[in-house]
């Protein structure tokens, strides 16, 4: 099979438009029980699985979508330098990161308590400048998931009594933040995304039979929202808050007590 560099793949599209589905209707959940309309367990039971699955798909899909990205920049006519490959993914490492920011200071300004200090955002971010060392490699990423995601899982056990390393996974005492994702276990999920994104989808080349579904309704309206996941991440909140309130359920002086 020949690659078609103009070509995307439904299906990862479709899959990252599911999980920014599934994204915003878990924080009009969070936003019903943290404004306390109805409440909800989010810390144990489905909710706390819920999401993390979708988190999960969401940084899954990161992974995959930085193996396709690489193979098809580095396999097309004009082939980028190592150097130009680089700079590449660390200005939209930095940008993301930078949308991360904006996020930290709005939380800080209109919830206080709680405000995100290195959110998903944040991550993916990082991630990206992270992982561009192993972009290139199969089984070494599969190695690093696994590595990265039991160290995680170890350094959940603990507290620390220090905050610059929150950022890694070593959470300080009395830490609460609305929205925290370190690197570690999370980077592992990345580097299964790119271990699969280089298996499944070697030299930008689908090494699969998949049905052609790319027009059916549903995968044309998931992949859609998909190709915006990063606006509709940006915009969703607002929307929500602002429904709320057209609803009646929260008063937005809420947002201005604490300055």
């Amino acid at each position: 099979m020949n690659s078609n560099l103009n070509k995307r793949f439904w299906e990862i599209d479709s899959l990252r438009g599911l999980a920014i589905v599934m994204m915003v209707v878990f924080h009009f959940i969070f936003d019903l029980n943290y404004f306390g309309i109805y409440s909800f367990n989010m810390y144990s039971g489905f909710l706390w699985w819920f999401a993390r699955v979708t988190a999960s798909i969401f940084i899954f899909v990161v992974g995959v979508s930085l193996s396709l990205s690489y193979a098809r920049t580095t396999i097309s006519s004009n082939r980028p330098t190592e150097k130009e490959l680089f700079l590449k993914y660390l200005k939209r490492g930095l940008k993301i990161f930078f949308y991360g920011l904006l996020i930290t200071a709005a939380t800080y300004i209109f919830i206080g308590d709680g405000f995100i200090v290195f959110g998903i955002l944040h991550f993916i971010g990082i991630a990206i400048i992270l992982e561009y060392v192993f972009i290139k490699r199969k089984y070494t990423n599969l190695f690093l998931g696994l590595i990265f995601i039991a160290a995680g899982i170890f350094l959940m056990n603990f507290r620390f009594d220090f905050y610059g390393l929150l950022w890694v996974g070593f959470i300080p005492n009395n830490f609460y933040t609305v929205d925290y994702f370190p690197l570690l276990p999370w980077l592992g999920i990345v580097s299964f995304g790119i271990f699969l994104g280089n298996t499944l989808y070697e030299n930008y080349v689908r090494q699969f039979k998949l049905p052609d579904l790319s027009s059916n309704l549903v995968v044309k309206v998931s992949s859609f929202l998909g190709k915006h996941s990063l606006l509709i991440y940006l915009i969703h909140q607002p929307i929500i808050i602002v429904l709320l309130f057209l609803l009646g359920f929260i008063d937005l002086s809420y947002f201005f007590q604490f300055g």
